[in-house]
């Protein structure tokens, strides 16, 4: 791949608008049909620097139309993949954008910046209401290589570097201003990108009247910190050429396995320290000691099952883990394909939870929100709705572990990849990834988890056929752990629950007890090796568990 950055002149003298717009363009045509790649600064459309958000906005009305339409024209000339920043008039207000063109000269895709300094938010007033909503990083894919973005600003927020890592992109596209940084400073950022994403780096800045030592640094870097071009304040276009798929690996620490420097730190990475922030933050399952208490529905003793109420309460009271379970709802596109939602309840009828009837895989999203879902809980949580997946994620990514149950109308029916793929992608969105695990007794849908999503822990469960094959079961998919249905095991006998407990052991699989509700039972239970005491009594149980955890050390 050939890149090109293109660095125009830039002053804070408005009066050399037209001037300096012309000599963008200018640019633009020296650029030719070796080229693979070209990038242009933020605020193409504004080409010197305007103070208020009149000027801004009147610029950009009056370059922008002509600077897009140069840069379709350039993508087709030169067969190239262009990128460049201006405004885009969204139905919420201005937006800072940078426009990807395709080979086609088509827009392929839109990244808005996703940190907005005072003046962007308060001078020039840009919508900034999508910069406060989680979001993960925007990957574009065009013609295999997948772009990544950072706009000016956004440089400085590091933390969102191991964010961008764990997309494994191919080139970070920079579309920047950066004024008041000198270029020694910018080629240090842009090293330690590339370094900690393992990812070119292509940034295109402006050459500032009488900065020679600020501004400008338009930059190509390769994934080892090595700058291919640096073009200080040079005015023009430069290229480098590259593999994208050409990445960097190196020890694992001392002795250790090839890795990317990202892969080598995210080993040692305490999410509770960054990301997701907070005192509330617990250590992810990986870290987080045994045996637990896993809230069954959240604290359904007291609560509606499988509610915001129920699961705060648990989470509130220490529960180390929470259960519930998700359905699809039956909303298809005009081809046919699952496009619905991801609902939290337990039965797959309404009749005992809500005053609907009826299967919940037979109803939309639309059908569902006009049930009630605490009346029979009682009079004081009439008018309780249907959870979503997304909501119990925002309300508690990272404050316990999810035990995520899909359910799934038989034991051996795989589920809609599309309704898969949204379940891991919200997961990802929310940095839950290492405070959940799949439960599931369908050794179709763990094939299916371990193929889409193999970080994400798994849990088998004991289906109708009582323990049957479960500890192979759990190894041939690959699953951390194995979970216990009492109903089953009562009928079987504790010595072939303890033989159950002590191979899955032997097999480095942890094992749920579903379910103790008394502290007697909890202690049994932890005689015998249980892991993890799943329960709808949480207030009976976690006195008793957290009594082993001190006297077992």
């Amino acid at each position: 791949m050939k890149a090109c950055v293109i660095q125009p002149p830039y002053s804070m003298d408005l009066s050399l608008s037209d001037a300096y717009f012309a000599k963008k363009l200018e640019l633009m045509d020296a650029c030719d049909p070796s080229m693979d790649l070209i990038v242009l600064p933020e605020y193409s459309d504004v080409p010197c620097a305007a103070a208020t958000r009149e000027d801004n906005i009147a610029y950009s009305e009056k370059y922008r139309p002509v600077l897009l339409k140069k840069a379709a024209e350039t993508a087709r000339r030169c067969d190239a993949v262009l990128f460049v920043n201006a405004y885009d008039l969204t139905p919420t207000g201005y937006r800072n954008t940078t426009y990807a063109f395709d080979r086609s000269g088509e827009i392929a895709g839109k990244y808005y910046k996703k940190h907005l300094p005072p003046s962007e938010q308060f001078t020039i007033a840009l919508d900034s209401d999508y910069t406060f909503e989680p979001s993960a990083p925007y990957v574009l894919t065009i013609d295999g290589i997948r772009y990544a973005f950072l706009t000016c600003y956004d440089f400085y927020f590091y933390e969102a570097f191991a964010a961008i890592a764990r997309e494994n992109v191919d080139i970070i596209i920079g579309c920047s201003l950066q004024r008041s940084d000198t270029h020694e400073a910018l080629e240090i950022m842009g090293r330690f990108l590339a370094y900690n994403t393992n990812a070119y780096v292509v940034r295109a800045s402006v050459s500032l009247d009488g900065s020679p030592e600020i501004c400008g640094a338009s930059m190509i870097v390769a994934p080892t910190g090595k700058m291919l071009v640096n073009m200080k304040s040079r005015v023009g276009l430069e290229t480098a050429e590259f593999d994208p798929r050409d990445k960097y690996y190196k020890p694992a620490g001392f002795g250790g396995k090839p890795a990317s420097h990202y892969e080598y730190i995210e080993f040692g990475r305490h999410g509770w320290q960054y990301r997701p922030g907070g005192t509330a933050i617990v250590p992810s399952s990986r870290f987080m000691k045994y045996p637990r208490v896993c809230a069954h529905r959240g604290f359904s003793a007291v609560l509606p099952e499988n509610t915001l109420a129920a699961f705060g309460a648990a989470v509130g009271m220490g529960a180390h883990e929470f259960e519930f379970d998700l359905w699809p709802t039956c909303d298809r596109d005009e081809n046919g394909n699952w496009c619905g939602e991801i609902v939290s309840v337990h039965d797959s009828f309404l009749e005992r939870l809500s005053d609907g009837a009826g299967y919940i895989w037979e109803k939309t999203w639309d059908e569902l929100q006009t049930y009630d879902f605490g009346m029979k809980h009682g009079e004081e949580f009439r008018g309780t709705r249907i959870l979503t997946f997304e909501q119990i994620l925002q309300k508690f990514s990272c404050h316990a572990v999810m035990a995520i149950h899909l359910k799934t109308r038989n034991y051996t029916d795989p589920l809609p990849e599309a309704y898969l793929q949204k379940i891991i992608t919200l997961i990802r969105r929310y940095d839950c990834a290492g405070h959940c695990y799949f439960l599931t007794g369908n050794k179709t849908l763990l094939c299916q988890l371990r193929t889409l999503a193999p970080d994400i822990a798994r849990c088998c469960d004991v289906t109708d056929d009582p323990f049957g094959d479960t500890v192979a079961a759990a190894l041939e998919t690959g699953c951390e752990r194995i979970s216990f249905y009492r109903p089953y095991f009562e009928k079987t006998g504790m010595d072939r629950v303890q033989d159950t407990i002590n191979r899955a052991h032997e097999n480095g699989l942890r094992c749920n007890m579903f379910y103790a509700d008394t502290a007697e039972e909890t202690e049994m239970f932890l005689a015998m090796g249980a892991d993890v005491i799943v329960t709808n009594h949480l207030q009976k149980v976690l006195p008793a568990v957290e009594k082993y955890r001190k006297s077992s050390g």
